[in-house]
């Protein structure tokens, strides 16, 4: 690698999540001097990736493996291998011979949302207000134009949350002014929801409001997308090797800085009164969305766009109706289109829950 020696037959490869650290003489010609970025794979790359990992587990023929691809964007090759994985082994809990499109839905979710804690119970008043808290972001992000399509919402507790909002975007890679101000407000839905029909505020939406201020704030600093125009507030000091920010400098005066709260101020406070305006007008469809988690604790968006337009919901799906050892055809839980994952915002963003 000096240069200076022919090595034909030699081929080094490195790979690295942080090569602005590099020291300058190892990307001179003839060393480091071929850079392949590997991204997330899109929605072909998803479904070959599935094909790689199913070849050594007995799929029934109702495994549609493209739309697993096109209902799992924001998948990394490990998570899809992950996803495999707990679908092979609900299966086995099963006692089934063969992996089915049933046992991928639910794989799906537990990577998307955590594991299912249903060794943690709750009250039924804790049990109401994550029910009104998770509808209130579902029906402000079924309302919002700019807002991704909902997958499924959920009042039991996975992970570290008592209920779950989980939305399917597309394969993004670019973000508006008008996507990142209806994740604002999607994120403000649960705490609006609270206080208009509860008369309470609770500690749910702690995540929601320091994930909402996080992405006003860069809105502001780093996008420019305020009255301040098109200008960055603000140089980062990160630790080398970590790429964790440690410091950041001020760049700016007092009376900027004023500004710059009084910007991400005006931005949170739109952001709620689009939220408290969707939920005060549509207090109907907020009942019967609350009504149906408590009900089933799980509707995926099908069942919202029927509850918020008024329609009977079907028979609810068993758990227990899954398919026979041979693989049976089970229901679908999720439809092809309007799907979107686990949320791929640029960094600091956040992801409505």
């Amino acid at each position: 690698m000096d240069g200076f020696e022919s090595n034909d037959g030699v081929i080094l490869v490195a790979a690295t999540n942080r090569p602005d650290v590099l020291d300058p003489a190892l990307l001179r010609p003839g060393r480091f001097d071929r850079r392949v970025v590997v991204g997330l794979p899109d929605v072909r790359g998803r479904e070959e990736i599935l094909r790689v990992h199913v070849k050594k587990v007995p799929v029934s023929d109702d495994t549609n493996l493209n739309v697993l691809a096109r209902g799992t964007p924001g998948f990394s090759g490990a998570d899809l291998a992950n996803m495999v994985n707990e679908a092979a082994l609900n299966a086995a809990r099963m006692n089934r011979k063969q992996v089915t499109m049933y046992d991928f839905e639910l794989a799906k979710d537990k990577v998307l949302m955590g594991a299912e804690r249903k060794s943690m119970l709750l009250t039924e008043e804790e049990k109401r207000v994550t029910a009104y808290h998770e509808a209130g972001h579902a029906l402000v992000s079924f309302r919002h134009v700019h807002s991704d399509p909902i997958h499924k919402v959920t009042i039991i507790p996975r992970g570290m949350a008592l209920g779950v909002t989980i939305f399917l975007p597309g394969d993004r890679h670019n973000y508006t002014r008008e996507y990142l101000e209806a994740n604002l407000a999607i994120a403000y839905g649960g705490r609006v929801a609270e206080e208009i029909f509860l008369n309470q505020m609770s500690t749910g939406a702690g995540s929601d409001i320091e994930s909402a201020t996080d992405l006003a704030r860069r809105m502001v600093c780093e996008y420019g997308m305020s009255r301040l125009g098109p200008l960055t507030f603000g140089k980062k000091e990160e630790q080398i090797f970590l790429g964790r920010e440690i410091a950041q400098h001020r760049d700016f005066s007092e009376e900027t800085a004023r500004q710059i709260d009084l910007e991400v101020r005006r931005l949170i406070d739109e952001a709620y009164q689009s939220a408290h305006s969707i939920v005060e007008s549509h207090a109907d469809a907020m009942h019967r969305i609350a009504a149906a988690l408590l009900e089933r604790e799980t509707i995926d968006a099908e069942e919202v766009r029927m509850l918020i337009e008024g329609l009977v919901l079907p028979p609810m799906r068993s758990n227990l109706a899954t398919p026979s050892d041979t693989g049976g055809n089970v229901q679908q839980v999720l439809k092809p289109e309007g799907t979107r994952s686990g949320p791929n915002y640029p960094e600091g963003s956040p992801s409505p829950a």
